[in-house]
């Protein structure tokens, strides 16, 4: 992690981070700091009232009090045990049910909701990227950051409810004097009170500072390295069932065991021999045992100075109990408290590049104008002299970029990996801004459109697109309530007609088996028809097609193409393809090469002109075909 481990926050700003953090928890889930405030407050005095009565029961039973007194005492003992008991189990409950529930969910909801609503261009930043990134691996690491932020909230409510309980419990102790006469009567002197009070704040200033001396050293260890690797092999080979054949057939754990080895300059992550072991072993060992030393230290005293008030007759013997037990819980109430302001100043370094993340600014600009919903679908999109470069970089992904293309036609974009395909598209979407030039509407530069009414305009099979492991018919329409009709009309005309009849549950059937155990398991192709029947239900002006036929089998990919046409219907479709001979339908073909349109035509102008990019790629992959199948194509 990228800290600077020498410069220690203002505590000034400390608090600052702590108290937004509070408030972005808060803001998500205020049920859930509610329920552990509750249950934390619960825990922390439920001790109380049965030691008060355990005391008053002794003290009666230890003077001889009368028997009716001994059974009160006794049965009010009881009750308070029972009703404690009721109320721990029950806050307890709440707590856990709350926490289980919504503290992970709603922490990713937290970032997942910043990560939607950022600007496409910054989520797609890889430093942005990598600082999301740390964020996850510190949690998972050592839970700092917001999530430390709930931990802290419950610990600092139970301290505090600890305190208030203690000091109602052992004020007494003060006040009631040892009778005069008495060869301990010198225990009512002020300098005994003064010396006491002193010897709590000491324990408790010494105990609070070794043990987060002690709690630092996870501060400085960084073991995101190691659980980088663990995270990958042993969570992502289940999550992602396709990567572990990989991994089983490479053997990849080893590598990663010696890449993290590296990394880690020699050092296992989690084993005796790292550094927070050795550390465990040493000065982080003793300080904690110190911190512990010093807490049973001050208890001897708590022990002497009680006992003999009582031997002096301050009190009853039974009221020692009342009074060992309601200063320990001080103590450990003030240094608990101590202990979570190191937390809060050592929370804070994370809370830093956690809110680093969430500031970053939306500066897309939105537009105020509204689409035009034409019932004629008549739709001009013209790239004039478009020109772009990625964030961070000096190198042009496109340059001087020119075309247009009108409402139902077939365009086809070809060229080489990293010819500039994908930034097009990117471009045409507006998930990113041309650097220079500008991209209009119907005459109107796109970015003064509404964001969202213009991103309404287009349907997009991307090549990474996503089938959720929820029913059919919703995976289609990309909503939970759809019309049924509808959707099983466009997986038949997208040729999944013949496998829906085949679904156990139809629409219905769910896909995959995360969440089902009836699931569906879908090919690769399979899954394509179905993301292009969810560009059909979409029914937008512009269809986007990003190899849309790649997982496809020849078969079907000959049925898609033939009924290519009736799919679009009056549509404008831009088709992104590596295989030429599946452009040959579109009205127009841009050839892209190092960021450039070097030709635009059809398909038979573009192959007769001879030394021309297309002819050149089109050989390529004839003459490949040719050797795979032994003759011309």
């Amino acid at each position: 992690m990228n800290k600077q481990k020498n410069e220690r926050l203002p505590f000034k700003t400390v608090m600052a981070y702590s108290r937004r953090g509070f408030a972005i928890w808060w803001k998500a889930e205020p049920e859930i700091l509610i329920a552990a405030a509750v249950q934390r407050a619960v825990e922390a005095l439920s001790p109380f009232l049965p030691l008060y009565f355990t005391a008053r029961l002794v003290n009666a039973i230890a003077g001889g009090g009368e028997a009716k007194q001994v059974w009160t005492m006794l049965a009010l003992l009881l009750a308070s045990t029972a009703v404690v008991g009721v109320l721990r189990s029950a806050a307890r409950r709440w707590d856990e049910t709350m926490r289980r529930a919504h503290q992970w969910p709603t922490w990713n909801r937290i970032f997942f909701d910043k990560l939607l609503s950022m600007d496409f261009c910054d989520v797609d930043d890889p430093k942005n990227q990598a600082l999301f990134t740390q964020i996850q691996q510190v949690r998972q690491w050592n839970g700092w950051g917001l999530n430390k932020l709930y931990m802290i909230f419950s610990d600092a409510v139970g301290a505090v409810f600890r305190i208030l309980g203690a000091v109602a419990l052992s004020v007494s102790l003060f006040t009631l004097p040892v009778p005069e006469g008495s060869p301990l009567a010198w225990l009512n002197h002020p300098g005994c009170l003064a010396g006491m009070l002193a010897l709590l704040v000491g324990s408790v200033l010494a105990s609070g500072a070794l043990s987060n001396h002690s709690y630092s050293y996870w501060n400085k260890y960084d073991g995101t390295a190691g659980n980088r690797g663990f995270s990958f092999f042993y969570f992502i080979a289940m999550e992602e069932r396709h990567r572990g054949t990989d991994i089983r057939t490479y053997a990849q754990d080893q590598f990663l065991e010696n890449a993290a080895h590296a990394e880690m300059q020699g050092e296992s992550s989690f084993g005796p021999a790292s550094s927070i072991a050795r550390w465990a072993r040493g000065p982080m060992g003793a300080c904690a045992a110190a911190s512990g030393a010093v807490s049973q230290a001050f208890m001897g005293v708590i022990y002497l100075f009680t006992g003999l008030k009582a031997l002096g007759g301050a009190f009853g013997v039974g009221s020692v109990t009342q009074y060992v037990g309601a200063l320990a819980g001080l103590a450990q109430g003030f240094t608990r408290l101590l202990e979570i302001v190191g937390n809060l100043r050592a929370n804070a370094e994370y809370l830093k590049f956690t809110y680093d993340f969430l500031d970053i600014p939306n500066n897309m600009y939105q537009g105020s104008l509204t689409t035009e919903k034409r019932s004629d679908r008549k739709y001009e999109i013209e790239f004039r002299d478009v020109s772009f470069k990625y964030p961070g970089t000096d190198t042009w992904a496109l340059r001087h970029v020119s075309m247009k293309f009108d409402v139902g036609e077939r365009l086809a974009v070809v060229g080489e990996n990293g010819s500039g395909k994908t930034t097009f598209i990117k471009l045409l979407c507006r998930l990113y801004d041309p650097t220079e030039g500008e991209i209009l509407l119907n005459g109107i530069d796109i970015r003064k459109y509404r964001y969202d009414n213009y991103l309404e305009l287009f349907s997009v099979v991307f090549q990474d697109f996503k089938l959720l492991a929820q029913p059919l018919g919703q995976n289609v329409a990309a909503s939970i309530e759809y019309d049924r009709e509808r959707a099983a009309e466009c997986l038949e005309r997208a040729g999944f007609g013949q496998r829906l009849t085949e679904m156990p549950k139809g629409l219905d059937t769910c896909l995959y088996r995360e969440f089902e155990e009836d699931g569906v398991e879908i090919s690769g192709g399979e899954a394509q028809k179905i993301a292009l029947a969810r560009v059909l239900y979409r029914d937008a002006p512009f269809i986007v097609l990003d190899e849309p036929t790649a997982a496809l089998d020849p078969e079907a990919e000959a049925e898609v193409y033939t009924r290519f046409n009736d799919i679009v219907e009056d549509k404008t479709a831009i088709y992104i393809s590596h295989r030429l001979s599946s452009c040959r339908f579109c009205d127009e073909i841009a050839v892209f090469d190092h960021g450039q349109v070097v030709q635009q035509g059809k398909h038979d102008d573009l192959l007769a002109a001879s030394g021309g990019k297309y002819q050149t790629l089109w050989d390529a992959q004839a003459q490949y075909y040719q050797k795979k199948s032994g003759g011309a194509q």
